[in-house]
């Protein structure tokens, strides 16, 4: 099932809480039509596509180079 809407909140598990929802195949699933907001459990949760355009990807290159600068832990060998 594809669903989109507006992202609320993601925690560390991938759970996902979406407003304003639309199923992509409403003849599919029919039942739907009426829910507006929902809850995704992370672990079923094969994809997630976010436009273009709504993603900074200056921070995350930015983010990436930190991570990869900072030394390796001290407890691993």
């Amino acid at each position: 099932m594809a669903i989109t809407g507006v992202l609320v909140s993601v925690d560390q598990f991938l759970n996902i809480k979406l407003d304003n929802i639309k199923v992509v195949d409403e003849e599919r699933y029919p039942h739907m039509l009426a829910v507006k907001n929902c809850f995704i459990r992370g672990s079923v949760v094969r994809y997630v596509q976010l436009p273009a355009q709504s993603v900074d990807t200056a921070l995350l290159q930015d983010a990436a180079r930190r991570e990869r600068q900072q030394p390796a832990a001290s407890g691993r060998r």
